[in-house]
């Protein structure tokens, strides 16, 4: 299934729908008690799934709101935590001419730079004239894990979303850390939908793309990661206990802007759209004020 928080002409309260060919089916209007919004749905667990699924079944003929009528707010909602991985595709840590270590690079990114689809990112030009893209594959934990194999880590994924990892260079490289430079307001796009785990047969088998300005500039696959999806999984589940809803973003193939000749960064009134086939593809606006 394929899940997203919209607003439409009826509601301008993100709400959580269920996305399907032409259109979207409000989950809270399937039945009493109905989760409204993603975390609350992957708290009910399988069963809560399971009714949501039947219920959507059982209105298979309902008519639901056009997708050219509603706004996309970012497809994870109040995660417990966004754990971001740095340096996990090796022609984009080459790129920036970073080493990908024996562990995984790890940062979090702040909740505030959460947003959806077809959003405007504003940033002001006197923090960053160094802005840069980095389509990356969003994983969401399902199940608490700790201290789970990679064999099992990927029974404890409930979905798979696309995220753009926004990050403001020259800062990144002036810090010790990378968590604000990448954690503007606006920031961390996500979306549009958030696909069920079922849905993908292999994370490490999906074509992942950038475009921006109408450019490809991102090409490949999930399967150049340094790290698959169960590998990083199962390390972060070794020091804590990873809760239902987290968003771990995996990484960022090669391509950056930072790293071209010349180079590419997202300007005023630019248009960046990431992309994973089989998930989506999210479209964001840029604006640079002062």
């Amino acid at each position: 299934m394929r899940f997203a928080h919209v607003t439409s002409a009826a509601s301008d309260a993100p709400h959580l729908a269920i996305v399907r060919n032409d259109d979207v089916l409000p989950v809270a209007g399937l039945f009493d008690g109905a989760p409204d919004d993603l975390q609350s749905l992957i708290d009910g667990g399988d069963a809560l799934l399971d009714r949501v699924r039947d219920a959507a079944a059982a209105a298979e003929a309902t008519r639901g709101t056009p997708l050219a009528d509603v706004g996309w707010t970012s497809a994870v909602s109040r995660p417990p935590v966004v754990l971001a991985v740095g340096l996990n595709y090796a022609a984009h840590s080459s790129e920036l001419g970073l080493k990908a270590d024996k562990a995984p690079t790890v940062f979090v990114l702040w909740p505030g730079s959460l947003t959806g689809h077809d959003a405007t990112t504003t940033w002001p030009r006197t923090l960053s004239e160094s802005v840069d893209y980095e389509a990356e594959l969003g994983v969401l934990i399902g199940r608490p894990a700790k201290d789970v194999s990679e064999e099992d880590a990927l029974a404890h994924v409930w979905g798979y979303t696309v995220v753009n990892d926004i990050t403001a260079r020259d800062i990144q490289f002036s810090e010790a850390q990378w968590s604000r430079c990448k954690s503007f307001d606006g920031f961390t796009p996500t979306g549009p939908v958030v696909v069920t785990a079922d849905e993908i047969d292999d994370p490490q088998d999906l074509h992942i793309w950038a475009v921006v300005d109408g450019q490809t500039v991102q090409d490949a696959t999930t399967g150049q990661m340094i790290r698959s999806v169960a590998t990083l999984v199962s390390h972060l589940s070794q020091s804590a206990t990873l809760l239902p809803g987290t968003l771990i973003s995996t990484g960022s193939p090669g391509g950056a802007g930072y790293s071209r000749d010349p180079q590419i960064f997202l300007r005023d009134r630019s248009t960046v759209t990431v992309g994973i086939d089989g998930i989506g593809a999210l479209t964001t606006h840029c604006r640079i004020v002062g």
